[in-house]
């Protein structure tokens, strides 16, 4: 997931719009900044599906940027779905498929790493 988004995101940012809308043709219809500005939004969900976990340096922001991926999918879906895009739905369903599977994890991994709850007896 870190990956897909770390290239989709440089891949934006650094390729130039016409090698872009021949990859994807959407790229071409947008001004430049928000397709720019899209690649830094990738990147950026990118590294913060992975890092904050990796390191243990506040993992909850993990969720929350997954959450963010998430609602990403879901605008990208719509945007497509606008264009009369479908078939550039699979690829976004697949993203939706891991960031869901992720916040799954991270729910069981945070449920895991509470401490018991106080059953009420003292001793």
């Amino acid at each position: 997931m870190f990956l897909a988004f770390l290239w989709a995101g440089s891949e934006k940012l650094l390729s130039p719009i016409v090698d872009l809308a021949r990859m994807w043709p959407w790229t071409g219809d947008l001004p430049p900044p928000i397709v720019r500005t899209l690649g830094v939004i990738d990147l950026l969900g990118g590294i913060g599906v992975l890092l904050p976990d990796l390191t243990r340096i506040k993992p909850r922001l993990t969720t929350a940027a997954a959450v963010g991926c998430v609602l990403l999918q879901l605008c990208a879906m719509i945007f497509h779905i606008s264009r009369g895009e479908a078939e550039d739905l699979p690829v976004n369903l697949v993203f939706l498929a891991l960031l869901v599977f992720i916040l799954w994890g991270r729910r069981r991994t945070s449920a895991m790493a509470r401490p018991p709850s106080d059953s009420g007896e003292r001793p």
